[in-house]
């Protein structure tokens, strides 16, 4: 019992000692400012995040996969960054997935003891290899079947990253590198959904959003391999083409259907007015780089 008792993650907060006798607003004052100390601190750590997202940008280009692991709230974060890559990016949703300890079910219901299944961990992550790398979610540093999702993941050779709320000594040889935010105590003791979860929940936009970057998934800040699956996204991509490549939205829609769809053709197609045979190979020799193709 005592890996707990001593986790700051599992701390009384002084400011929150009298939270049932607090009026709505300074209950709500509390828990924003601490979720804004959560974000400075995830800030703090700005070099080891981009270090994480370079190892995903790599795993990624040289095929391998991404994986999430987690329990609780860690492990629902960890599914909607993998769920909302797709349709962002253009992602494969087989190479970015999650893996939440209990199964689908504790999913969208709380599964408690599945956190503490160690072998759970190490079977669910049984088919990564050297290519591949896993992100162990666990604000506590404790979760043991984030754990043995690590210790099993590096035992194949895969490279891991721990992101953790609770960093403490020792933390650096559970995983190659450990993304350590010492959030502290929560305004309800113990709720980790709370600071921790946004401070988790940061540090994962940055590391997708930052890989995804450096493999061309954008131009400037347009998400120009987006999946357009809904009325919203498809207004989205002609916008894209219209202001990337500069031409009426009459133009945008007839590039994107020359295009197939396919947005960064379409804005190469725009923009240097050439066919769609020219910007696909042009894209290909660019490694899927729009900004590299539209200078060639």
């Amino acid at each position: 019992m005592d890996r707990w008792r001593t986790l700051l993650t599992e701390g009384r907060h002084p400011d929150s000692e009298k939270l049932d006798t607090l009026p709505s607003r300074e209950v709500v004052v509390l828990l924003l400012e601490e979720d804004r100390r959560g974000l400075d601190l995830a800030l703090a750590h700005c070099e080891t995040i981009a270090q994480a997202a370079g190892w995903v940008a790599e795993s990624l280009a040289a095929g391998g996969s991404l994986t999430f692991a987690g329990a609780g709230t860690s492990g629902r974060l960890g599914i909607l960054e993998a769920a909302e890559c797709p349709p962002t990016f253009g992602s494969d949703p087989d190479q970015i997935r999650a893996l939440m300890a209990g199964g689908t079910d504790a999913v969208f219901r709380a599964k408690e003891g599945a956190e503490d299944d160690e072998h759970a961990g190490r079977k669910a992550v049984a088919d990564l290899g050297a290519d591949d790398l896993l992100i162990g979610l666990s604000a506590s540093s404790v979760t043991r079947y984030v754990q043995g999702a690590l210790d099993q993941a590096r035992d194949q050779g895969a490279r891991t990253v721990l992101v953790t709320c609770a960093a403490a000594e020792g933390l650096a040889s559970q995983a190659d590198l450990v993304i350590g935010l010492a959030t502290g105590p929560e305004i309800l003791t113990g709720s980790t959904r709370l600071k921790a979860g946004s401070a988790t929940k940061a540090v994962l936009n940055a590391i997708t959003t930052a890989a995804m970057v450096r493999l061309g998934k954008t131009y400037g800040n347009l998400m120009v391999d987006l999946r357009p699956g809904s009325a919203k996204l498809q207004d989205r991509a002609l916008r894209i083409i219209e202001e990337a490549a500069e031409v009426s939205a009459e133009k945008a829609q007839e590039l994107h259907q020359a295009a197939s769809g396919n947005v960064k053709i379409a804005i190469l197609m725009g923009q240097l007015d050439i066919s769609i045979e020219v910007a696909e190979e042009r894209l290909r020799v660019a490694g899927g780089h729009l900004r590299e193709a539209l200078q060639s």
